[in-house]
């Protein structure tokens, strides 16, 4: 089993009728090709209304779907899905498409354990053709399958369409996907719908060079008609069109003074058109769906389109939480010095740091504030690099600062920082460079669920040689673990790991102090099991020893910190106790903690029963995170079941 199962929440809410009339009969896109087109403005403001209502209280990714309503309908009312596949990059902008495809009654279980995926998920139906829920796939994946139906003789032809957007289009798969498009000779529409954000807004050229592009309805139609024209009379063959094409683009550009990317790589441009005029949309769509070769439709949207506050500040509407729809006022959680969000103790903390070392600076991709690294960028943003949906870019671009002085700190998620493996090995660590990978989002996430988990980051950066491997259990260790990365003592590449959530601090201003690096630190005592723990779990392991105090079995508790480098006087004497060990840590138990210290354990001699608890070797479901902690045999209830077995006591109390 790949995957862990859960029951799947089968109930049914369906749209009010009297709401939304047009939505509330629509089961399929059949019925909604049934439509006439007049009607279908009334199914966009329908979707955006039913959206309103139900993320404000089940929230959700909000501005990106507004956006791209009228895209959603057109794409369904144009193309004969799902025989015609449209494959979502991302995700994020994909509600609408849900609720057309016979979701909207499972719609109030979104991101809720057993519920709707919050991105496309093809186990959860057929209209979702591929997994989406990190940047810049779709084009590739999309050829895939235009590939594959070419091979295979469809008949009729299916269509393939790739829709990403402009943030997404930025990162270099995208680009790859682009390449082998135009080489392929594909017969692939790629849909660029355009809102001149990513989560935070988009930085680049490439941005700017989208903001300004334009072609001519008139130039595109001509154009069409005479290549038909002339394929019919023989004067252009598939083995010319690629000269004449080339020649083509190079007039074109003469004459408009503009160079079109797209076109440089032999993919037909269409556009920039509204990409909220439905009847032209679909007009369009109808005019090229049938065009032999890649394809690219450029639509500028709005961002959070139809709701006034996201639109006027799409940012913090990417996904807003819980919030009021009248008013737009947005639920935000209450601050607490004592018990910060992670995310801000790194971004308060580096900036600090910052003020004083003139050689740290910070790189992050398309995730400032979600990462925190605005709070430095603001008071220092020549010192702050975002280099857009870039990952593996963003790594060697530290890699490069660190080459020549710098003291680089790369904060991106887990999830997302995975996709720099190779960056991380054969740019930074072969060469021992000092640069701090501050991986937000570590472990189980929650309602974003399997494409977002960041559990396997302890593993995979584990088995890099030289690289050092923190993660702190609170706040304070990870002031003292980011303000030691930056000492001239540090040697190569660092990695800490830490959660969303929030952590204990006991102070927010205190002076800064270092940690020595590879020591752990003991946190209770006990003569009967030896827990060691990694990370942010440790508070959920204090209250399972709790519990199994009151079952007579005592602890000791040690706060690895470090996983790499292992803290060997703890681990040797925890071994010469005898005693049964447990390790807890929120990442895969697959090459995490548990295997670190078996191996270490068999290397040394010594035969005692070790219970790892952490992730099972499967994809996690979305959640929360309390909800998954108990799915995965990670929260203090099975944590202290586990102990009290260890010590060889009755648990079916507990």
């Amino acid at each position: 089993m790949t995957t862990l199962k859960v029951p799947t929440d089968e109930s049914v809410i369906k749209p009010d009728s009297a709401k939304y009339p047009l939505l509330s009969a629509i089961n399929s896109p059949e019925d909604l090709r049934n439509l006439p087109l007049d009607k279908l403005g009334g199914v966009c403001n329908d979707i955006r209304g039913f959206l309103i209502e139900n993320l404000s209280t089940n929230p959700g990714h909000f501005a990106s779907s507004m956006g791209a309503v009228e895209l959603t309908v057109a794409l369904h009312y144009v193309f004969n899905t799902p025989y015609d596949r449209i494959v979502w990059d991302v995700g994020h902008q994909a509600y609408g498409h849900k609720l057309l495809t016979g979701r909207a009654g499972r719609f109030h279980t979104n991101r809720k354990l057993g519920g709707l995926s919050g991105f496309p998920n093809p186990d959860e139906s057929e209209y979702d053709t591929f997994t989406a829920g990190h940047a810049s796939n779709s084009i590739s994946a999309a050829l895939g399958m235009a590939a594959a139906g070419a091979l295979k003789h469809e008949s009729p032809a299916r269509h393939v369409v790739a829709v990403i957007g402009d943030a997404s289009i930025g990162g270099g798969l995208a680009f790859e996907g682009l390449n082998n498009a135009a080489n392929a000779n594909s017969n692939l529409l790629i849909i660029l719908n355009d809102n001149d954000m990513s989560i935070d807004r988009n930085v680049g050229s490439l941005n700017s060079y989208l903001a300004h592009l334009t072609a001519s309805k008139g130039y595109n139609s001509v154009r069409y008609r005479f290549g038909r024209l002339a394929r019919k009379m023989g004067l252009v063959t598939d083995s010319g069109k690629g000269r004449i094409q080339r020649f083509n683009n190079s007039l074109k550009s003469l004459i408009t003074k503009e160079q079109n990317i797209f076109e440089g790589l032999n993919i037909r441009y269409f556009g920039p058109f509204d990409g909220h005029d439905l009847p032209r949309i679909i007009k369009v769509l109808n005019d090229i769906k049938d065009i032999p070769g890649p394809r690219l439709l450029h639509l500028r949207t709005v961002k959070g389109k139809g709701y006034a506050p996201a639109e006027n500040d799409p940012a913090p509407w990417h996904a807003p939480g819980c919030f009021d729809p009248e008013s737009g006022e947005r639920k935000g959680e209450a601050d607490d010095k004592h018990n910060p969000k992670f995310q801000q103790v790194f971004g308060n903390t580096i900036t600090a740091l910052a003020e004083k070392n003139d050689r740290i600076v910070g790189i992050t991709a398309a995730m400032s504030s979600g990462t925190s690294l605005n709070i430095m960028q603001k008071v220092m943003p020549e010192r702050v690099f975002d280099v857009g949906i870039s990952e593996g870019h963003a790594v060697t671009f530290a890699g490069g600062l660190a080459k020549e002085g710098m003291l680089p700190f790369v904060a991106i998620y887990s999830a997302f920082i995975q996709r720099a493996y190779d960056n991380i090995i054969h740019d930074v660590a072969v060469q021992e460079l000092p640069v701090t990978f501050c991986i937000d989002r570590a472990g189980l996430v929650g309602e974003d669920g399997v494409t977002h988990h960041g559990v396997l980051d302890l593993a995979y950066m584990r088995a890099i040689p030289g690289m050092t491997v923190a993660a702190p259990r609170d706040a304070d260790t990870l002031r003292s673990l980011l303000y030691t990365a930056q000492l001239p003592e540090r040697k190569g590449a660092w990695a800490i790991r830490y959660p969303r959530g929030r952590g204990y601090c006991s102070n927010p201003d205190a002076p800064f102090t270092p940690i020595v690096i590879g020591k752990g630190e003991q946190l209770r005592e006990g003569a009967d099991v030896n827990v060691l723990s990694l990370g942010a779990l440790a508070s959920e392991v204090e209250k399972a020893l709790d519990m199994a105090a009151q079952k007579g079995v005592e602890c000791a508790h040690y706060d690895m910190i470090f996983l790499k480098p292992l803290d060997e006087d703890i681990l040797e004497k925890v071994a010469k106790t005898g005693k049964p060990i447990v390790t807890v840590e929120d990442g895969t138990v697959e090459g995490g903690l548990g295997g670190a210290v078996l191996e270490w354990l068999a290397k040394k001699g010594y035969q005692l029963p070790v219970t790892r608890i952490g992730v099972p070797d499967a994809f996690v479901p979305h959640g929360k995170v309390p909800q998954l902690f108990k799915l995965c045999g990670m929260d203090a209830d099975a944590i202290a079941k586990a102990v009290v077995a260890a010590a060889g006591k009755e648990v079916a109390e507990l």
